[in-house]
């Protein structure tokens, strides 16, 4: 311990000199004993897209095959996406624009060195309940012959083809259709960087409207893995329910991609991703939260730290936009949630306490005396 605070002594001393940040000053360091170089904070933004490359300090360890430890050697370069929403699936105009954009942003995030790239719930098409119900001027069961099926499956067709080209693991909502008269899923579709699809996670806690009247519920947790950092999936309004995040964590997830389309009214988005925040922190794990453009001025995309502080965020505009950012668990900003936080909370839920606690004795016991 006290080799390790002499070293961080020196990398502020440093840091203090030359007016470096923390961790590019780490990297002089490591780099200069030939070790792994850490990522250095930059910040830049393109006019035209609104995207924001930035280069920080993210992921954790504790998961699957790093011996909860939290050693460095997980990094990755994960863009999240804000995209304009559809929500009229009749509207073949507007799915193909909706592939289109999704297809913009892709090459935009691969442009600027993503490996995987999330984008939002329903980003190819999110049905208005009003607009899909068999009950005239109300809510009622949705009439899925309305969704322009087979043009759906040719923009997700084309995003797949541009997946494998770019080399660009993609992740996106959108609905999947099950055999008559079953209804669909609402789905993320998990895309390899070679253009197939890897896996789907289908939103499991509905909203009252879409189970009632619109979707069949999904069943599993979805993880999977990119370049040795492992993924979970989740959807819709499922922030609100912390043990789902506290299963990933579990399964050794090292980032939870959450796509939404957020709610009306919009303020409750912006609790949405306060949510995720403390999500993030509780359980020390990165999540990535993709929300409409339409809510981006409240809410915006963003990717989150297991500390639960924002490392990379998408400008508060209603305009569609990606921003990067770089998961490294071995970066000197994480390393409290990584190498200490996750590590003893699985420790503290395995029984720890069990052989420390107090068998008999009558002032533990008796709770209304000094």
């Amino acid at each position: 311990m006290t080799a390790n605070r002499r070293f961080k002594q020196r990398v502020r001393a440093r840091s203090a000199k030359t007016g470096e940040s923390y961790t590019a000053a780490l990297r002089h360091f490591r780099t200069a004993s030939g070790g792994a170089e850490v990522s250095e904070q930059r910040t830049g933004a393109n006019s035209r897209t609104g995207m924001v490359d930035v280069s920080v300090g993210a992921d954790v360890g504790g998961g699957v095959g790093s011996g909860g430890n939290g050693a460095g050697g997980k990094r990755i370069r994960v863009a999240v996406a804000q995209t304009s929403l559809i929500d009229d699936p009749r509207d073949v105009a507007g799915l193909r624009a909706a592939g289109e954009q999704v297809r913009g942003l892709m090459r935009e995030a691969a442009g600027a060195g993503a490996r995987l790239v999330l984008f939002p719930e329903g980003a190819m098409c999110a049905p208005n309940k009003r607009l899909m119900s068999s009950v005239p001027d109300e809510v009622g069961p949705s009439d899925w012959s309305r969704f322009a099926w087979d043009v759906l499956q040719e923009e997700l067709t084309a995003v797949a083809r541009l997946a494998g080209e770019l080399r660009l693991w993609t992740v996106l909502g959108a609905v999947h259709q099950l055999t008559a008269p079953n209804r669909p899923h609402n789905s993320l579709y998990v895309i390899s960087d070679r253009g197939e699809v890897a896996s789907r996670y289908d939103e499991r806690l509905l909203s009252k409207t879409k189970v009632t009247y619109m979707y069949a519920p999904g069943a599993t947790t979805v993880t999977f893995d990119v370049d040795g950092v492992r993924f979970g999936c989740l959807l819709g309004m499922e922030v609100h329910y912390p043990e789902l995040f506290a299963a990933y964590e579990q399964q050794g997830v090292d980032c939870v991609l959450f796509g939404t389309t957020g709610t009306d009214p919009s303020k409750q988005t912006k609790a949405f991703a306060t949510e995720a925040q403390g999500l993030a922190a509780a359980n020390s794990l990165c999540v990535a939260f993709a929300a409409p453009a339409s809510l981006g001025a409240i809410a915006p995309s963003g990717l989150l730290g297991p500390d639960g502080t924002w490392l990379a965020r998408c400008a508060a505009s209603t305009d569609p936009a990606v921003v990067v950012g770089d998961l490294d668990d071995g970066a000197a900003d994480v390393e409290i949630a990584v190498r200490y936080a996750r590590p003893w909370r699985r420790e503290a839920r395995g029984g720890l306490y069990e052989e420390h606690r107090v068998v008999a004795d009558p002032r533990s016991e008796a709770r209304s005396t000094f």
